[in-house]
């Protein structure tokens, strides 16, 4: 991961992941699928069972990691939002989403209130578009 991070560049890829077990899971399932279809016996349909429970738990692993780091930057978006924003915004904080919570991890301080206010007012809730709004992007190195 760069040590500068901007919009285009934020996504995080782990190698071990995205191109070890991925690509092998992917190659395995392919293999058994096509076993099964060549040479259909039970031990076939078991291994292509397999193979794609295999694939799911992959996915599952990677979206709950996912989920919980969502969950913590909720929280810690929320107890920030606490201390930066003015007076009349603080009782909104409840109304922001995770999505909307999870895109402002990425804003300055500076910017932060100015940005949950147009989100607010112009009811946007998707993470790209807030993303794309930041002026002044503070890199986030530690996420799952």
């Amino acid at each position: 991961m760069p040590q500068t991070q901007d919009f285009e560049n934020h996504a995080k890829i782990v190698p071990a992941f995205h191109y070890f077990v991925l690509p092998i899971l992917t190659l395995n399932l392919g293999w058994s699928i096509y076993h099964l279809i060549h040479s259909f016996s039970v031990d076939t349909v078991i291994s292509a069972l397999l193979a794609m429970a295999l694939v799911v738990l992959a996915f599952c692993a990677r979206i709950f990691a996912l989920t919980v780091q969502d969950r913590v930057i909720r929280l810690e978006m929320r107890q920030h939002l606490m201390q930066l924003l003015p007076a009349e915004l603080r009782p909104r904080i409840p109304e922001f989403t995770v999505n909307q919570l999870v895109a402002f991890r990425f804003a300055s301080d500076a910017e932060l209130p100015a940005l949950a206010r147009k989100v607010l007012d112009e009811k946007i809730t998707d993470r790209k578009s807030i993303k794309r709004l930041i002026q002044d992007w503070q890199p986030d190195l530690l996420r799952a």
